[in-house]
């Protein structure tokens, strides 16, 4: 039986319903001379477990999962990473020691006779999943792997050597094209994995590579003897950034605008100095569609939202801690008002993403563009809407408050721990209370939670005094869920983040309070009867309804 139809069979058997599309999509690989089974796996048309059992058992060959097969750490060191990721073949050892290869593509001739070519020693052969042998192949090469075997391929390499010795060799193309390749491939990498933030740091010993991932971050698996290469690697990403490549002793900001597959992606890029050499952070920044529902709002906040976009002059502020997601909820709302009869104009610091028919303007405090001068020009440039990347200051806040008052839409954010407490902040800066009463519409406290994963979610079991204890309705504890971890996840439970909001919205009652100046606790005992639901009970919901979990709950909100 030629490969085509064993191939379709054995989709059919493992739970392809489409034979025609099956066999059209294999034709297509076929003609495309690409792997037959990568096209099976991509096409998602059947379960990869059950179909690689039969691959094997059609190959002759075992079918082993990988935590039959000892994948010692020893064994990647020797067998070459550019012939285990090029053919996706996960080295381990069975009994007697020998040699075992694990693919999830047994039929791959070329494979087998570059192994016969390059490896010396006899093997055996196995078939693996394939999720299992690349994630396998990840955590034992680490990112970039490939390129840095070509890389270090004949250098000698020392331990112990110190950060200013080693070998930079960027002017030799071959060299530098590795390294190119090396530094986008962690970027392919970090993007793939929906990380926003890419941190390099040197430790005495090695260098290590995180990413930021849901806001959480996670170290990534990196090649053996790293470390030889950072000088290189660090020089490369200050090139690209227009940075000073001589400068290692003072911190440095720059940019890179990259396009990787198709991708537009600007990096904003800083270095520190530490005692290993320098650590480099790099934000991503992606094209988003920023888009209401993208929030994950229910429909009560959503159109409590919407008719907060529909005043005509006043102050939206958005309050939370640093990475809740507040400019993010901003250019959301910048999105939906941004019409051909609107004029918007923001001032941040820095921009960190465009949008298509805003005007925008990057604060430079060093030729004295400030928000406040920045504001000022702004109000003189006839907007209808204004963003004001953050209210630092007394003089920031009172230009904003007087654009509001002279029938301008203000957006801005603050750094407080709820909605009550942006107008506190705002008194503490010294604004006048009848000034808040009459210019601010509504405070929006936001955090972002993590998302649980829909393929792998399970209901959980939580004792009900525990519940009381934490304050959850215990009429909706049918809807709790809790994080699992599947190969869609990559095992962590969670994917993608969503936000909660507190939104308290600016009543007469609550002006009459802001302007006698009453206490905290007052203004939240209004807020509270006058229709706002807490970050807390707001995140309950999102529990109830099995979005995310109680714990990411109690993680980020305080009370």
């Amino acid at each position: 039986m030629s490969l085509i139809p064993l191939l379709s069979k054995i989709s059919m058997d493992s739970g392809c319903v489409d034979a025609p599309h099956c066999e059209s999509i294999l034709a297509d690989a076929a003609s495309r001379q690409s792997s037959l089974v990568d096209a099976v796996f991509d096409a998602s048309l059947v379960d990869e477990g059950e179909f690689s059992r039969l691959l094997a058992k059609e190959a002759g060959l075992p079918f082993m999962a990988a935590s039959e097969v000892d994948l010692e750490e020893s064994l990647h060191r020797k067998f070459p990473a550019k012939l285990a990721l090029r053919y996706r073949l996960l080295p381990g050892m069975i009994e007697d020691g020998q040699i075992c290869l694990m693919t999830y593509d047994p039929f791959d001739l070329e494979a087998r006779q570059a192994v016969g070519r390059e490896w010396p020693k006899p093997v055996t052969w196995a078939v693996g999943t394939r999720y299992r042998i690349l994630e396998g192949l990840r955590q034992g090469y680490g990112v970039g792997a490939e390129q840095f075997d070509e890389l270090i391929e004949g250098r000698e390499i020392s331990p112990d050597d110190e950060f200013e010795q080693e070998v930079t060799q960027l002017d030799e193309d071959e060299e530098e094209a590795s390294v190119m390749n090396f530094v986008n491939q962690v970027f392919r990498e970090a993007l793939r994995e929906r990380a926003t933030d890419i941190h390099i740091e040197p430790l005495e010993k090695n260098l290590r590579i995180r990413y930021r991932i849901d806001g959480s971050l996670q170290e990534v698996t990196v090649p053996p003897d790293i470390r030889a290469l950072q000088a290189s690697l660090i020089s490369r990403l200050k090139i690209m950034a227009q940075l000073d490549i001589a400068e290692r002793r003072l911190p440095q900001d720059g940019r890179i605008n990259l396009e990787l597959d198709g991708n537009p992606v600007d990096v904003r890029v800083a270095t520190i100095p530490s005692v290993n050499g320098e650590s480099v952070s790099l934000r991503l920044l992606t094209r988003q569609n920023f888009d209401i529902s993208m929030l994950g709002l229910d429909r009560a906040t959503e159109e409590t939202i919407e008719g907060l976009l529909k005043q005509p002059n006043g102050i939206i502020m958005v309050t939370g801690p640093t990475g809740s997601g507040k400019s993010t909820t901003l250019y959301t709302f910048l999105k939906k008002l941004n019409t051909k009869d609107t004029r918007i104009v923001t001032v941040e610091d820095p921009v960190e993403n465009r949008l298509d028919g805003v005007v925008q303007i990057a604060i430079k405090p060093e030729i004295g563009l400030t928000f406040a001068g920045g504001l000022r020009s702004i109000l003189r440039g006839d907007p209808n809407i204004i963003m004001v990347g953050e209210m630092r200051d007394l003089e920031t806040t009172e230009i904003a408050i007087r654009g509001a008052l002279t029938g301008h839409l203000v957006f801005s954010t603050l750094h407080t721990n709820d909605a009550v407490s942006g107008i506190t902040r705002l008194l503490d800066m010294g604004v006048e209370p009848f000034l808040i009463a009459s210019s601010v519409r509504a405070f929006l406290a936001q955090r972002l939670v993590r998302k649980l994963c829909d393929e792998c979610k399970r209901p959980a079991q939580l004792d009900d005094d525990y519940l009381r204890e934490i304050g959850f309705p215990l009429e909706a504890k049918s809807g709790i869920h809790e994080a699992a971890g599947c190969q869609a996840c990559r095992d962590t439970g969670y994917r993608g983040r969503m936000a909660i909001l507190e939104i308290c919205v600016i009543d007469p009652k609550l002006s009459e309070l802001i302007t006698s100046q009453a206490p905290y606790s007052s203004l939240k005992e209004q807020a509270l009867s006058g229709g706002m639901t807490t970050l807390r009970n707001y995140g309950w919901h999102k529990v109830a309804q099995g979005y995310t979990t109680i714990e990411e709950v109690l993680s980020n909100v305080d009370h």
